[in-house]
């Protein structure tokens, strides 16, 4: 398993009024798309969500979005440390994607740029 960066997941009211400081934090523009009613935004280490509150409860339990080389290396691996996969690997928008429980109980998305 190959980890090859980390991104921070960031709930916000307002995606409109977040994305210029984040644009400007980050020095970069936002790349944005839309999953199950929530609207995203990457920015540089950001991933800015904004959307219904009974969808952003449970974005915020998932501690980090953690890219990898190879997802169905990242599962078996996880597997084997006693870390519970909660869903996927299923395709997204950035890649493929899967949501892992470790032992300690911190979530964790683990994503790939495999499609």
């Amino acid at each position: 398993m190959e980890i090859l960066g980390a991104t921070l997941r960031v709930c916000v009211d307002d995606l409109e009024t977040a994305i210029p400081f984040y644009e400007r934090l980050a020095g970069g523009d936002a790349q944005r798309f839309e999953r199950g009613g929530v609207e995203v935004a990457a920015i540089g280490c950001f991933l800015l969500m904004s959307g219904p509150p009974a969808e952003l409860e449970v974005l915020r339990k998932v501690s980090a979005t953690i890219a990898v080389k190879d997802v169905d290396d990242t599962r078996r691996v996880l597997t084997e440390l006693g870390a519970h996969i909660v869903a996927g690997p299923i395709a997204s928008p950035a890649g493929r994607n899967l949501i892992a429980l470790h032992p300690d109980g911190s979530i964790y998305e683990y994503v790939d740029r495999n499609a």
